[in-house]
């Protein structure tokens, strides 16, 4: 199964993720009832009534999060907001994962303040954020994804679009996306874009559940069968589109998905003892792959393509490489989504030829076959020990992990 977060046009917030769950499919009676159980835990703030209902976002059928509450407006100190919330958790009987992915949320917009500010943890004060609405939010999504078995699923991530413009808050006035979705944002795989709103789009409790909940971006809708869709209003309403949040969820193969970086140049002056070390030193810099392809250049001249797959954190130092080691002028850079088979790592000590070595090897599963590809590093080292072709090594090492993966199969 697969969960695609859609929030490329409205962005995202608390209520809007909440109420997206709900529409999708989670237990609304649940959600409601364990929020209300939740109230007790924060001092001063009463929830009137709590309900989602039908409404139309721009033609759009959406649900939207009715909240009426009785509370002075003031701040809170972060702590006093994370205790409410782990309190409520507890009490109504979450399960552990879901109680430490709603701590994590909260720590997340915490650590986002404390960053900005300069300041410790435990000193963080909220102000916006230090409404019931953060508990409600963060509260009411845990509940609606461990009821709809979401924390067993893959969960990825469109751009996510954190509108324009400037913002007005406690702190005073400053472009928008304001430091705070910025700082959440930051260490995460996240993809944000700006638009032309003119207004806040993507809220720091939206953002801060969204970079717990999916950490894998991807730039397209992946293949998938769709199951159900959920969208959830926002309470702002926009003439050029709705404000709603889109939640898909499908059935697609048993393919991973991720996203990488793709560097391409061409050159056509570099030596083959050149490439060949290039080829080194690249993996050596975290690159997933490298290939290097032959052809002709419109000049007529003969020309090598390097191509190089590699994660977005390890794209500087591979730049870097490729410049220094080839003297190439230009790199090509581009995002790509893959499909990969999900694949375990494992590591056992074997012996062969009365010597004990360790082997490292990948374990697949696809429909229903598994197999496993020994670690060619090791199939080399021990080759090369035992005095025995890669070939002959491979097979030996594949009958002795074959014994420890099936312990029963006597044939």
């Amino acid at each position: 199964m697969v969960v695609v977060i859609d929030p490329q046009i409205a962005g995202i917030s608390g209520d809007m993720l909440l109420s997206s769950l709900v529409d999708l499919g989670a237990d609304k009676k649940r959600v409601i009832d364990g929020i209300k159980a939740s109230e007790k835990f924060l001092s001063n703030s009463t929830i009137n009534k709590i309900d989602f209902q039908k409404i139309q976002k721009h033609g759009i059928e959406c649900l939207q999060l009715v909240l009426e509450i009785n509370e002075e407006p003031h701040e809170r100190k972060g702590s006093e907001i994370k205790k409410a919330i782990t309190d409520s958790t507890k009490a109504i009987g979450l399960l552990e994962k879901s109680q430490i992915f709603a701590e994590s949320c909260i720590d997340t917009l915490i650590s986002s303040e404390s960053k900005i500010h300069g300041i410790p943890e435990d000193s963080v004060h909220f102000h916006e954020a230090s409404s019931i609405d953060t508990l409600v939010d963060i509260v009411g999504v845990t509940i609606a994804l461990e009821d709809l078995g979401l924390f067993d699923e893959k969960i990825v991530c469109l751009p996510v679009s954190v509108g324009g413009g400037i913002v007005t808050f406690s702190h005073g006035t400053m472009s928008n996306p304001a430091s705070a979705i910025l700082e959440i944002f930051k260490n995460s795989n996240l993809i944000i874009k700006g638009d032309n709103a003119k207004e806040e789009l993507t809220t720091p409790t939206g953002a801060c559940i969204l970079v717990n909940l999916a950490n894998n971006a991807v730039e397209y809708y992946p293949s998938m069968k769709i199951d159900s869709i959920g969208y959830g209003a926002g309470q702002k309403n926009f003439e050029t589109f709705s404000n709603s949040l889109k939640i898909i969820r499908g059935s697609q193969n048993n393919f991973d998905i991720d996203s990488v970086k793709i560097l391409e140049t061409n050159v056509d002056d570099v030596s083959g003892e050149i490439l060949g070390n290039l080829i080194e030193k690249i993996m050596d810099k975290g690159a997933r792959d490298v290939s290097i392809y032959h052809g002709i250049t419109k000049k007529g001249r003969p020309t090598n393509l390097v191509s190089v797959i590699c994660d977005d954190e390890n794209v500087d130092d591979i730049v870097d490489t490729l410049v220094l080691e080839t003297g190439t002028l230009g790199i090509r850079i581009s995002d790509s989504n893959r499909f990969t088979v999900p694949r375990t790592i494992h590591d056992v000590s074997l012996t062969l030829h009365g010597q004990s070595f360790k082997v490292n090897y990948k374990k697949s599963t696809f429909k229903g076959k598994t197999d496993f590809k020994i670690e060619f590093d090791d199939l080399k080292k021990i080759s090369n020990t035992i005095d025995k072709s890669i070939k002959e090594t491979e097979s030996l090492l594949r009958k002795e992990i074959e014994k420890l993966e099936n312990p029963h199969d006597k044939s």
